[in-house]
């Protein structure tokens, strides 16, 4: 059985993630959900935490029906250093075959390990990103419908909506988002 591994930040999760976890599921038997940039939360980047994203990835998969047999999702911390990051993640994360990313630095790491490596087809990219709902929930626009209802709830919950604006307001009038 092949073990795939999805790399991402999920800030927050929306369609395009979704069909991503589907995508890598109909090519393995096993998923694991990087949830990346574990350590990081509160910025205009990094709104929500780790523990925040995998509650908004396990709510939006058990509801759009993907088996939570098949999948996990593990946090993993930036590394100090990109060359260490692959061999951070193999020390966290049960073994795996496949890594499937769009990041081109993600990429790159783990194609020099040796590591297959596949692309994931775009489910309209620039409408389904996390900078596009993080900008939409600024603007005042419809984000709602980019990601998983569950999703929706959950940021609302988290005091999402109201932090992703607090931190872009700042980061606008130049304020430190670190």
């Amino acid at each position: 059985m092949r073990v795939g591994l999805l790399v991402g930040r999920f800030q927050p999760f929306h369609l395009g993630h979704l069909e991503a976890v589907k995508y890598a599921l109909k090519h393995v038997g096993y998923l694991y959900v990087v949830v990346g940039s574990a350590q990081r939360s509160h910025e205009r980047d990094n709104p929500f935490t780790a523990g925040e994203r995998i509650t908004m990835i396990k709510s939006a998969l058990d509801g759009n029906g993907v088996d939570p047999s098949k999948w996990m999702a593990i946090p993993i911390p930036d590394a100090d250093s990109h060359s260490l990051w692959v061999s951070t993640v193999e020390s966290m994360v049960p073994k795996f075959d496949l890594v499937f990313t769009n990041d081109a630095l993600t990429f790159l790491l783990f194609n020099e390990e040796r590591i297959e490596v596949r692309a994931v087809p775009y489910l309209d990219r620039k409408r389904y990103s996390a900078t596009n709902v993080r900008d939409r929930i600024l603007e005042r626009k419809d984000w709602e419908s980019l990601v998983p209802g569950q999703v929706a709830k959950l940021v609302k919950k988290f005091g999402g909506v109201e932090r992703v604006r607090a931190l872009m307001r700042k980061d606008l009038k130049g304020g430190e988002h670190g």
